[in-house]
């Protein structure tokens, strides 16, 4: 049946900055819960907890799969590798309607060794790499899940955690993820959403058991003894935080703060040029060459070696004669001297104003509590929050 009636008539009245502050109030509440700041049970954000999820629906188990779950459940007695296609189609159709270059971007870097320090997906194929290089199309690659991301996702079967329907009211999923594993704190988050932002680095996971036992133990324990256990990030290329033990503390006990992240060097005698494939024959007469092996987190290694290039170039460096690139696996960049007398300080601290090989890391503990509020928490109580919603899962 035809509808005759005029659109206009259905047009009101209203302020425009009144509806204009409605609508955006809606969009930012949206942003900051639902996409950009994770949650500090599991310190996922969303896409991550739908990617995870879907892969656990499609039976990608990890390579070691446990023995209960196996026997438990036969048919999933499989550790097979299946296309990164079928699992970001399957999160963009059931659970998460975005563009697909956006998921499959927040399912590569949950492969990417340099970008969390405990990968949540075990990629096979060409995930990119530290030099900058993007990740093969989705089509290409494939992956399963990673052991730590099933542990994450252990007691999803007992009941433990309610599930929600998703965009369409099609099917279900899962709120958060009930397991043990400590992910917000061992991999970090970044993201930015409206009026606040998150930017939490990882760190180490024994550290964070060791101070999670603590304050289980001791519930009055004092920040600076959690701080003893606890050293601060961990980053996943390593560096140094060039920071002081006092000022790391004072950003963990706020929440808020910022470290200086340096390349790691260790001085070693020069190699004869014609001789390195031969074997290694070491120079006389106190020749040396600098070697870094560990770079600032987030900083490409290629792009770090044409700044150094290019400062040699531009003779703002006129201490340092070469640089080279002899990496495989293990980060190896080479610093040639232009003298034995240079001063291996001299030439660090040259390195450090001129390249990224000294960058900041801005700390801040943003994140959802277990009422879906954004709030800034120091360490203890992040980890309080994080226990007390592991006894209630429990």
């Amino acid at each position: 049946m035809t509808d005759f009636r005029d659109p206009f008539d259905a047009i009101k009245d209203h302020p425009f900055d009144e509806a204009l502050s409605q609508r955006y109030l809606v969009y930012a509440l949206s942003t900051i819960t639902a996409r950009s700041l994770p949650d500090l049970r599991d310190g996922l954000k969303p896409v991550h907890r739908r990617l995870l999820w879907a892969m656990r629906l499609l039976r990608m188990e990890p390579g070691g799969a446990s023995a209960d779950v196996l026997s438990a459940n036969p048919a999933r007695n499989t550790t097979a590798y299946k296309k990164c296609a079928r699992v970001v189609g399957d999160v963009i159709g059931k659970y998460h309607p975005h563009g697909d270059a956006s998921v499959y971007d927040a399912m590569v870097r949950l492969a990417q060794d340099f970008s969390l320090r405990t990968p949540l997906v075990d990629g096979q194929g060409n995930f990119g790499n530290i030099d900058g290089d993007n990740a093969a199309a989705m089509r290409y690659t494939e992956a399963r899940l990673t052991q730590a991301a099933a542990d994450l996702m252990a007691g999803l079967d007992e009941g433990t955690v309610e599930f929600r329907p998703t965009y369409n009211g099609e099917d279900e999923e899962p709120e958060v993820f009930p397991g043990l594993f400590p992910n917000l704190l061992a991999n970090g988050a970044s993201g930015i959403a409206v009026g606040m932002a998150t930017n939490i680095p990882s760190h180490n996971v024994a550290e964070i058991v060791d101070a999670t036992l603590e304050v289980i133990d001791n519930p009055h324990v004092e920040h600076a003894r959690l701080m003893e256990l606890f050293k601060g990030p961990d980053f996943a290329t390593g560096g140094i935080v060039a920071e002081s033990a006092d000022a790391v503390a004072q950003a963990y006990e706020t929440g808020r703060g910022s470290f200086r992240v340096r390349g790691r060097f260790h001085a070693e005698e020069a190699e004869k040029a014609d001789d390195r494939e031969a074997g290694i024959e070491r120079l006389g007469g106190g020749q040396w060459q600098l070697v870094i092996s560990e770079i600032p987190y987030q900083v490409a290694k290629g792009k770090l070696i044409e700044q150094i290039a290019a400062a040699i170039a531009d003779k703002k460096l006129p201490i340092l004669e070469d640089v080279r690139d002899e990496s495989d696996e293990q980060i190896r960049i080479v610093l040639v001297p232009r003298s034995r007398n240079v001063d291996p300080e001299l030439l660090k601290e040259s390195l450090y104003k001129l390249t990224d090989l000294e960058t900041r890391f801005g700390l801040n503990l943003n994140v959802l509590d277990a009422s879906r509020t954004p709030m800034v928490m120091g360490l203890k109580e992040l980890l309080n929050n994080w226990v007390a919603s592991q006894i209630d899962i429990l």
